[in-house]
């Protein structure tokens, strides 16, 4: 069974996409404000995916921040 995703999971793997600390993305921030563009979520929902989540891009695309993604992920893993 595949590694379950977490929230800090999350927060770091978009840091490194964007190349900051976790520190400093607020789970609340817009990441889009960060740089975050659709070939950078694309990449990380793919990888997401390959850990065994089945994320729709579409559906994590009309969230902005951490904590709505986290809420997409937490239904989908329950």
């Amino acid at each position: 069974m595949p590694e379950a995703l977490t929230l800090e999971r999350m927060r770091a793997d978009v840091a490194r996409m964007l190349r900051e600390d976790p520190a400093d993305i607020g789970l609340d921030d817009n990441l889009m404000d960060w740089g975050l563009d659709s070939m950078r979520l694309l990449n990380l929902v793919l990888a997401w995916n390959e850990a065994g989540l089945q994320l729709d891009l579409s559906e994590i695309g009309a969230e902005t921040t951490l904590n709505g993604w986290w809420k997409l992920v937490r239904q989908r893993q329950a």
